[in-house]
């Protein structure tokens, strides 16, 4: 029995890596790769059209717009560089300063071409064409190796279509939203205790750590954002994508002001020691009031990440009663500094910035306040993609489509946007 446990459990998270990105790109890329190589040997003079499958890898990304985007681009800076060597062959040949030359020439074409990140690959294409010996049959059959290379990555991309990488994405922030979490639990209980401002300022740099994480996350959402364009499997796109980033947008306003916090709580180590942070009574009401901030975080992240309808009016209602919580825990809060402050008024200025920095996390995470970023952004994504292309804009007006569909059904009446939909089939 223990073994068929075990067999499962290998069984289960061997399927579970079938979404993982680098199998997915390993697997993907392979594919088309071999598919490319196959087609050459039948459509090129060449013996071994190592140029397909190389145009191939090149062009294959995890999602269907980074290869739509980087493929013409990659393509483009292939045929150009092959361009290059065409006519430096007819003109001088290989030599060590036609070779200096041709770099050069490459790399301008490169920029006029607009290749942007990929403009090394053009002096890179002109030197392996340049190095070879039948030159002119050698380089039309690179172009032509090139295009069906590049044919091939797209169409493995239609064939084969590309996850939707918002679970992942989903578990960054919430993972992000968890961690911010634990540092305010720990915050929480060292506030009554009499703490020396060594430990608070080690509190202030785990605070300053966290920066790495957003960076991370912000990674796992750019490729989400990217796997919602351009994907036929998804019917709300722009929605997922400005709750997604609207959501991580206000976690790392969060951290901001954690990290504020934390240099509050230093400072005013430093100017009590060695009496304790806050009074015993201000000190637990500090604690239940970062404890439920924290919990209201995580719930932050879940409502912000779930993609059904269900677990999303759960998530709210309890964020909802948990800010309630936190914001009758305040008001106890501020009437206990309030007396501490009359009866020794030598830190009130740092006792006010904790009470300004709490009040900061409870707004960042109040409910109305989100749905009126997420409507703001809606509106401001909308004017850009507007502004960016009238003539769909306009196409639009004269086909008649109502402007709930051109939002991609985010935000409308009776709807709300804080809600990531089920527009997405994973």
């Amino acid at each position: 029995m223990q073994n068929v446990r075990k067999w499962t459990e290998g069984l289960s998270r061997l399927l579970r890596r079938h979404r993982d990105p680098v199998v997915v790109q390993t697997l993907r890329s392979a594919t088309a790769a071999t598919i490319a190589y196959v087609l050459a040997l039948h459509l090129s003079p060449e013996p071994a059209p190592l140029t397909a499958p190389l145009t191939a890898l090149l062009v294959v990304q995890v999602t269907l717009y980074a290869t739509l985007t980087n493929g013409f681009r990659r393509v483009n800076a292939v045929v150009a560089g092959v361009l290059v060597a065409i006519a430096f062959s007819q003109l001088v040949g290989l030599t060590w300063w036609s070779l200096a030359l041709l770099i050069v020439a490459s790399l301008a074409v490169g920029h006029l071409v607009r290749v942007d990140e990929y403009i090394p690959e053009v002096a890179i294409s002109a030197m392996l064409v340049l190095g070879v010996t039948t030159i002119s049959s050698t380089a039309w059959a690179r172009i032509v190796e090139t295009l069906i290379g590049a044919v091939v990555g797209m169409g493995c991309n239609l064939l084969l279509p590309p996850p939707v990488w918002v679970d992942e994405a989903g578990e960054s922030i919430e993972g992000l939203a968890r961690r911010l979490r634990q540092l305010m639990l720990r915050m929480g209980e060292e506030a009554a205790e009499i703490m020396p401002w060594q430990q608070a300022a080690a509190r202030l740099h785990e605070a300053r750590r966290l920066d790495h994480a957003i960076v991370e996350v912000d990674a796992a959402l750019r490729q989400a954002e990217d796997s919602l364009r351009l994907n036929p499997r998804v019917r709300e796109g722009l929605l997922h994508r400005v709750v997604l980033r609207t959501g991580l947008d206000t976690l790392e306003i969060c951290t901001v002001v954690l990290r504020v916090l934390a240099r509050t709580f230093t400072d005013l180590a430093k100017a009590r020691e060695p009496e304790p942070l806050f009074a015993s009574d201000a000190g637990t009401a500090v604690e239940q009031l970062l404890s439920q901030i924290a919990d209201a975080v995580v719930s932050f992240a879940v409502l912000v990440t779930t993609s059904i309808s269900e677990n999303a009016e759960s998530a709210e209602a309890r964020l909802a009663a948990e800010l309630h919580a936190a914001s009758g825990t305040r008001d106890k809060l501020a009437e206990l500094l309030q007396d501490e402050v009359r009866n020794d008024d030598r830190n009130w200025q740092l006792l006010g910035a904790v009470l300004t920095e709490v009040n900061r996390l409870l707004d960042e995470l109040d409910t109305e306040h989100r749905t009126r970023r997420l409507l703001e952004e809606l509106d401001r994504v909308s004017g850009e993609q507007r502004a960016k292309r009238p003539w769909l804009t306009w196409l639009r007006e004269r086909v008649g489509v109502p402007e709930r569909l051109r939002r991609n059904q985010g935000g409308g009446p009776g709807r709300s946007p804080s809600r990531t939909g089920k527009g997405v089939r994973r």
